[in-house]
C-alpha cells in the first residue's frame, strides 16, 4: 500500500492551486474529465485528484495532463527566475587572486 505524501500547509495550498488552475484550463479548452482522462490514459478518479492537488499522485501524471492541456511548457518557469540562488552563487563567487606564474627555465 503506497503512503501518502505528507505535506505542510502552505505546500498543500500550493499544490491545490494547481490542480484548481488544471481544472480551469481543462473548462476553458471546454473538454470534458472523461476526455483529458482518455488522453491522459488515467482513470477519470486519478484525474480527479489531479485537479484537486493531490499529493499522492504523480508527478508525470500532472505533466501528462498539462500535455493534453498544451500547457506542458508551463512546467519550465519553475526555479526559471531564481532571485534567491543566483544571489546566493553570486556571493560565492568572489574572484581570488591567484598566485604569479613561475617561470620555468
Amino acid at each position: 500500500m503506497k503512503s501518502k505524501p505528507i505535506l505542510l500547509p502552505p505546500l498543500q495550498k500550493l499544490l491545490k492551486e494547481l490542480g484548481e488552475n488544471i481544472r480551469l484550463a481543462r473548462l476553458r479548452r471546454k473538454l470534458s474529465a472523461e476526455q483529458v482522462a482518455e488522453r491522459v490514459n488515467v482513470a477519470r478518479s486519478t484525474l480527479w485528484l489531479v485537479e484537486k492537488g493531490s499529493p499522492s499522485v504523480a508527478i508525470g501524471t500532472y505533466l501528462q495532463v498539462l500535455f493534453v492541456l498544451g500547457l506542458e511548457k508551463d512546467i519550465l518557469k519553475v526555479a526559471a527566475d531564481d532571485e534567491l540562488g543566483r544571489k546566493l552563487q553570486d556571493a560565492k563567487l568572489l574572484v581570488k587572486e591567484r598566485a604569479p606564474k613561475k617561470n620555468k627555465k
